[in-house]
């Protein structure tokens, strides 16, 4: 590949300012990197994102992330939605849960907290925008990588030419850094649509979480602040596309014949959202000198709402890979860091990954045996205890990454 010789040299490029990019982006701030962060969106889309319809489940150890990240104080205390305890319901429509989760079997008062994601994005922006080690240049999008020497070459759509000692692909789970990387990703679509938007309704939601498994359709109620919830919809494509032409009236009386009327008569309460589910799990996390995160690395089934959750436990890995280069004397990009970083962060996503697309398939599965299944093993589950339990301290407990990340915390 020919590139031209006058370009603009970093330590550091990170290619998407996502709610992953900016997270790792704000973890590297007190670095002494230099930083170059790249972005196809212009830089006043990123300071106002646009409501997108997606509410995101963060778990505590991610909370806490994103308090140690200086994140977190720059979310409108409004928007913090608690989610006190989980439920899930097959196929009956008369809101009878086969699968509890009670907060009380972990160690906080809720199992963790519903923020939109629009608002992390903003807040995740403000939080980089303060940090004077990094370079923006957003409007843009990278059209070739050089990878193969000692430091890596990134060329702009705009013509200007990057050069750093790492390159990380944070640009979703459609990368186009991955592609151009030469990065084969495992991708599951699951042939259904996702629609959500927020709802108000007149019964009460109590802050619990529910996964409704109906014949035909998924339904999933998060709980936001008041009597309002965001509501998910999954069905073919088709039957979104009609659920999104209803007007404001017909949706409603629509979507409370689809809940079988748990949260009472609803108004639509934002703007409709819908996206392809499509789940994508990357071949490799690392190569010389690059890594994938985010999304790009692992892209969930929203079902157990660890997407982001694994952003930020992504992110927390590869900065204390790159800090402990750092406070070696090594270089940045150096394999074995890297090594690390795809080796820890597979052992703590893939079985999820896995765990998480069987699920999917068999609570999306209405013919007779797979219902029997996954009824007998809720009803198991809901008698096992310890399994609870389990569940209740993922999501309560901090991970190993929250240590990495305390032990570097950035400057405020």
């Amino acid at each position: 590949m020919n590139l031209p010789n006058t370009r603009v040299s970093f330590d550091l490029i990170i290619v998407g300012a996502g709610p992953a990019g900016l997270s790792f982006a704000r973890s590297m701030a007190d670095s002494g990197l230099q930083i170059a962060l790249i972005e196809r969106q212009d830089e006043a889309s990123l300071a106002d994102p646009a409501f997108d319809g997606r509410e995101i489940a963060l778990t505590q150890a991610s909370i806490e992330q994103l308090r140690l990240l200086d994140i977190w104080r720059h979310i409108d205390a409004e928007a913090i939605s608690p989610l006190r305890d989980a439920a899930v319901e097959n196929g009956h429509g008369h809101g009878r849960s086969l699968l509890q989760i009670d907060h009380r079997l972990g160690s906080h008062a809720e199992l963790g907290m519903l923020v939109a994601n629009h608002q992390i994005r903003r807040a995740a922006y403000r939080a980089v925008r303060e940090q004077l080690n990094i370079t923006w240049f957003c409007g843009t999008a990278v059209r070739a990588i050089d990878n193969s020497g000692d430091r890596a070459r990134v060329r702009l759509d705009n013509g200007l030419e990057l050069e750093a000692a790492l390159v990380v692909a944070a640009d979703s789970r459609f990368s186009e850094t991955r592609r151009l990387l030469g990065i084969p990703a495992h991708s599951v679509d699951f042939g259904k649509t996702m629609l959500v938007c927020n709802m108000d309704h007149t019964e009460p939601h109590a802050h619990v979480a529910r996964e409704c498994f109906e014949f035909g359709y998924t339904a999933a109620l998060l709980p936001r602040n008041g009597n309002s919830s965001s509501v998910v919809i999954t069905q073919r494509g088709e039957d979104i596309a009609r659920l999104t032409a209803m007007d404001e009236t017909e949706f409603a009386r629509t979507i409370e014949r689809l809940l079988h009327h748990r949260l009472g008569t609803m108004r639509l309460g934002s703007t409709r959202h819908a996206y392809p589910l499509v789940a994508v799990y990357a071949d490799r996390f690392v190569g010389q000198r690059y890594a994938v995160l985010g999304d790009a690395a692992v892209g969930m089934h929203p079902v157990t709402a660890h997407g982001f959750n694994f952003g930020l436990s992504g992110q927390a890995l590869l900065t204390a890979e790159i800090r402990d280069a750092q406070r070696k004397g090594r270089d940045i990009g150096n394999a074995e860091g890297l090594a690390r970083y795809q080796s820890r962060h597979r052992r703590a996503t893939l079985p999820l990954y896995l765990t998480t697309n069987a699920i999917a398939k068999l609570f999306t599965d209405d013919r007779l045996p797979a219902r029997f299944a996954r009824d007998t093993a809720l009803r198991v589950a809901e008698r096992l205890s310890p399994f609870k339990r389990a569940v209740a301290g993922t999501l309560t407990r901090g991970s190993a990454a929250r240590g990495a990340l305390k032990r570097l915390r950035p400057a405020s």
